[in-house]
């Protein structure tokens, strides 16, 4: 029987009694030489010991298999975990190459990256990888594509086999791939032989990270983008702190945050990043803070005349159906569209006029100082900017979205001629949802400052 047993990172505290018995119930022990120190007090008299050079791991497989198969119980020793860059993988592919019907187990340990763990206190609370720089069996392509994976899944990472003699310049390869992707403040730690009388932990950042400090010996950890350091301990969230959010309110403001965290929040007016921040949202495109224009402190306005229970005029339901009604009936506002009525039909009929235009002509009449939200027909916007012009209207303000290709342009182009407040999404961009976001954005505006400072 062959048992490939882990001794942990050094020292009987990190022994697993498992580990122990095994280990003292051994005929025959196989392992690299230097290990053999760390349990030199539980192998029993007469038990045969055979070490091995780092490099000559097969041979050591290749032994064990010749002692389990001359009836010996055979011990392979490594040092963390058996089964994590140690020698389980090794003998279990031997013997199975073998042909040979020899018992195998595993013997656990616990690893350098565990062991590091609890030092540091609570570095691996939330995802994490390891990775070996060793490129003996692993070319180093493949271990550089493992790297930019970790580093750019923001992975807690423990690096393995970080540097030797011969291998010097992978660990710096490996921290220019991983700034690529974290701050350079992300906190690190060097974990020198950790369990043994040397052990040493140093703590730095990733950009202060000194390659020439590591050595063979020593585990090198890399925080994920959550990782902070406290006192001496490195504290990665599980995300307890960080709940996604779950409630209407809760997800609009993280989509809010998020839109505000990609925009030059100092490039604009107040009001007008505000009104562009609902447009983003409803389109879930930040190209569209490109195709808003206003008139000077127009949001401002609007929303000083929405507070004060002004009337709102649109062309079409759907956008009377978008304006938040909890708004409306805390403030009093009164919301009209026109475009149903009997008297809207007889006058596009008489007339020959859309029934937007018609709709929002007979609206105007009644409340010639609304606010006018066109959303759809240019021929309503065109309708609504002609009369202010000629002065037979006197609007509180105009928000200009109708979406389309005719006509739409042009209506947009005779809104900015007016003295009045107005809002445009530009070219043949906007739609009922983009005038109903707006007013909001209007109503709203009081509580952009929770967002934006």
């Amino acid at each position: 029987m062959i048992k490939v047993v882990g001794i942990g990172p050094g020292g009987h505290d990190y022994l697993l009694p498992i580990a122990k018995k095994a280990i003292q119930e051994a005929d025959v022990i196989i392992g690299y030489h230097y290990y053999f120190q760390f349990i030199e007090d539980l192998i029993k008299e007469g038990a045969g010991c055979i070490g091995k050079e780092l490099s000559e791991e097969e041979k050591r497989a290749e032994i064990a298999i010749e002692k389990a198969i001359e009836g010996y119980n055979v011990v392979v020793i490594g040092s963390g975990d058996a089964g994590i860059y140690a020698m389980a993988s090794i003998v279990y592919q031997k013997v199975a190459q073998s042909g040979e019907d020899i018992e195998l187990e595993t013997i656990p340990g616990i690893s350098a990256f565990v062991a590091a763990g609890s030092k540091l206190g609570a570095v691996l609370g939330h995802d994490f990888c390891c990775i070996s720089l060793s490129d003996l069996m692993t070319p180093w392509k493949t271990i550089q594509k493992r790297i930019e994976a970790a580093a750019w899944g923001d992975f807690v990472t423990s690096i393995y086999n970080p540097k030797s003699a011969k291998r010097y310049w992978q660990l710096n390869k490996l921290k220019s791939i991983f700034l690529m992707h974290r701050e350079p403040e992300t906190p690190v730690a060097i974990c020198y032989q950790l369990g043994r009388p040397e052990e040493k932990i140093t703590l730095t950042t990733l950009a202060a990270l000194n390659t020439e400090d590591v050595d063979m010996f020593s585990l090198v950890v890399i925080g994920n983008g959550q990782t902070f350091k406290y006192k001496d301990h490195l504290i990665t969230p599980r995300g307890y702190l960080n709940r996604k959010p779950e409630t209407g309110a809760e997800i609009q403001q993280a989509s809010f945050d998020e839109i505000i965290g990609q925009l030059d929040t100092q490039k604009y007016p107040h009001d007008f990043l505000w009104a562009a921040i609902r447009c983003i949202h409803t389109s879930g495109d930040l190209e569209y803070i490109n195709y808003l224009s206003t008139s000077e402190h127009a949001v401002s306005a609007m929303h000083n005349y929405l507070l004060k229970g002004g009337t709102i005029v649109t062309d079409v339901t759907m956008v009377q159906a978008g304006i938040t009604k909890a708004f409306t009936e805390k403030y009093g506002n009164q919301v009209v569209c026109m475009l149903n009525t009997e008297e809207t039909l007889i006058l596009a009929g008489k007339e020959n006029l859309t029934r937007s235009q018609a709709g929002i002509r007979l609206a105007a009449k009644l409340f010639p100082e609304a606010l006018f939200v066109i959303g759809n027909a240019p021929t309503a916007l065109i309708e609504i900017a002609d009369q202010a012009r000629l002065g037979t209207i006197r609007p509180a303000g105009i928000i200009g979205a109708p979406v389309g290709f005719v006509n739409v342009i042009e209506s947009k182009e005779r809104l900015k001629m007016l003295t009045v407040p107005y809002v445009i999404i530009e070219e043949k961009r906007g739609g009922s949802n983009f005038a109903a976001a707006l007013v909001n954005a209007a109503f709203t505006l009081d509580t952009a400052a929770e967002y934006l400072n």
